[in-house]
């Protein structure tokens, strides 16, 4: 093997920074190593150079959502579910790790728990697997956590749940692309907002009924639809700028079912009405990695089983950066900073 490289955010207001650093030797009895092929970019890793975030440390190696080859595997059940040369995604833990800070996604080798990886379908490319990871974690956390949503999770030609719904505010977020499909797989009727321009894309990934979120009357739209239809289970704010979890409270508010409210921002201190309850979508992992018991059953068992049976699409589609490679990292975190929509960046190794 060669010297490894890894791509560090030494602080906040810097740019990255890559060097050499040894690869991993030693992995525990449940870890496999991965040769990254892509590396799939996230809001988190862009705001984190520049905004200091309480729970995170600097230094560290961002990046979670990777995709390649396996190298070396763990003497335990890593050993019987993977083998040397097997395509696989992972979740790795970078700037959700608290502590962990060399095993960041940015780098060429990457060390990952068997159960925050899958394997991938030869019609998969690596760039349409790395869009998947910390998209279907945090999606998958808020919908099926028992903290949050605690919906049933999510099965291969599994029942509906009849007369149920729950709404998703971003659906064509990277987020909400796979809150979508997972609460469709989890058999419930899909609700979800976006721009008119992305409509049929939601639709596409099974979304029910689609409500514009620029609307002024959003929020009495989507109070009449939950009130005058089925049991709304719950609502996940997917996405959206830092005051996106302010119409999901008030739509919580205003319906008559006030439904429990699961917020990927933060939820600002005052903002919620008595009678409602909303929750950010968080925690610390203990030891094992952020949204670990529900991202193992998603990645480790539902994932691989709806890739192959061609149930499950590669959402948002992947858009690559023209560089190659680690050095090609910065250059896509500048775009994420721009801001996309119903796209994933990534960089091909």
């Amino acid at each position: 093997m060669s010297t490894n490289h890894s791509f560090w955010q030494d602080k906040v207001g810097v740019k990255g920074a890559i060097r050499d650093c040894p690869i991993p030797t030693e992995l525990a009895d449940d870890e496999i190593l991965i040769k990254v092929r892509a590396w799939g970019m996230n809001p988190v890793d862009a705001f984190i150079q520049e905004v200091a975030l309480p729970f995170f440390s600097y230094p560290m190696i961002p990046g979670e959502d990777i995709a390649g080859t396996v190298e070396r595997v763990g003497s335990g059940t890593a050993s019987q579910k993977f083998k040397v040369g097997d395509r696989v995604l992972g979740y790795a833990m970078g700037s959700s790790s608290f502590g962990k800070q060399e095993r960041g996604g940015f780098q060429e080798y990457v060390v990952v728990d068997q159960n925050l990886a899958a394997k991938i379908p030869d019609s998969v490319s690596f760039g349409e697997a790395s869009v998947f990871p910390l998209c279907m974690a945090t999606a998958g956390h808020a919908l099926f956590s028992k903290e949050y949503l605690g919906l049933p999770f999510p099965k291969v030609g599994g029942a509906p749940e009849a007369g149920k719904r729950v709404l998703i505010w971003g659906g064509a977020s990277g987020v909400g692309s796979n809150a979508i499909q997972m609460a469709k797989a989890a058999g419930f009727e899909v609700l979800t907002t976006c721009s008119a321009r992305n409509f049929e894309y939601v639709k596409s990934l099974g979304a029910d009924k689609v409500f514009d979120y620029t609307s002024a009357t959003v929020v009495d739209d989507l109070v009449a639809e939950l009130d005058q239809g089925s049991e709304c289970v719950g609502i996940f704010q997917a996405a959206g700028p830092r005051d996106a979890v302010a119409p999901c409270i008030e739509v919580a508010a205003k319906s008559k079912g006030k439904p429990f409210v699961a917020c990927a921002n933060m939820v600002p201190e005052g903002a919620v009405p008595e009678g409602v309850t909303a929750k950010f979508v968080f925690e610390r992992g203990d030891g094992k990695g952020i949204y670990y018991e529900t991202s193992r059953v998603l990645l480790g068992e539902f994932l691989p089983t709806a890739l192959e049976a061609g149930t499950y699409k590669i959402a948002p589609k992947p858009e690559a950066v023209p560089t190659k490679g680690l050095e090609g990292i910065q250059e896509a975190l500048d775009t994420v900073k721009k801001g996309v929509s119903a796209k994933k960046i990534v960089v091909e190794g």
